[in-house]
């Protein structure tokens, strides 16, 4: 059932959390996230940030997924890697939800990087922005995030550099190109269970630890 539209984005963010079986986030926390999808709003009336542009698929798919996946972040990361950040997911919502995480945005076009700027400065987060490809960074990370990035296959195995001895890599997916993307991140990674996303039959987030 659609939520009422006359409901203000805080309530209705907090209602799909709820419907998930997440708890709510505290008013300052919705205020944030409130000014997060302002933001993207406008930006995306001149530029591409995201396919998905009505306000309702921006909270279900960005917003509460995202959420989802800051809480699937192992406790011990201190540093992050958002692989290819686009519009800021996962990576904004984890600096969000886990301020004790400093959180590094790659992209790699201009005017998302420039969109990443502004919303790291309006939001006041802990945050940087990589305005390059992921892949000419040099510095591992306990954790990087990857979601819906081009040519995913050959990114993972790019990404999986990055990752330091005992972090984790991140893979927001789908079950149909999952097993690939393991395979290309090689042994060297060792995956917690699957975490499927609510109400979809094929989205879903993979945790792999790197061991060797």
């Amino acid at each position: 059932m659609p939520l009422a539209a006359s409901e203000s984005e805080p309530g209705r963010l907090n209602a799909l959390l709820a419907r998930t079986g997440l708890r709510g986030l505290d008013q300052e926390l919705s205020n944030r996230f409130e000014t997060y999808l302002g933001l993207i709003l406008r930006w995306n009336a001149r530029t591409n940030l995201t396919a998905i542009r009505d306000e309702e698929g921006i909270l279900s798919r960005h917003f509460v997924e995202s959420i989802i996946c800051a809480h699937a972040i192992p406790p011990g990361t201190r540093a992050l890697l958002d692989f290819g950040s686009g519009a800021g997911f996962p990576g904004i919502p984890i600096a969000l939800c886990r301020p004790e995480i400093s959180v590094t945005l790659a992209e790699s076009q201009s005017k998302k990087a420039a969109f990443l700027w502004e919303a790291v400065r309006t939001l006041s987060l802990d945050a940087s922005v990589h305005a390059a490809r992921a892949e000419t960074l040099s510095v591992r990370f306990d954790c990087v995030t990857m979601r819906a990035v081009d040519q995913m296959s050959k990114a993972v195995f790019a990404a999986r550099r990055l990752v330091s001895l005992g972090g984790s890599l991140v893979l927001m997916t789908t079950g149909s190109e999952s097993d690939s993307l393991k395979g290309e991140v090689g042994p060297e990674f060792s995956w917690n269970p699957t975490i499927r996303l609510p109400h979809t039959e094929d989205r879903l987030i993979e945790v792999g630890l790197r061991n060797s």
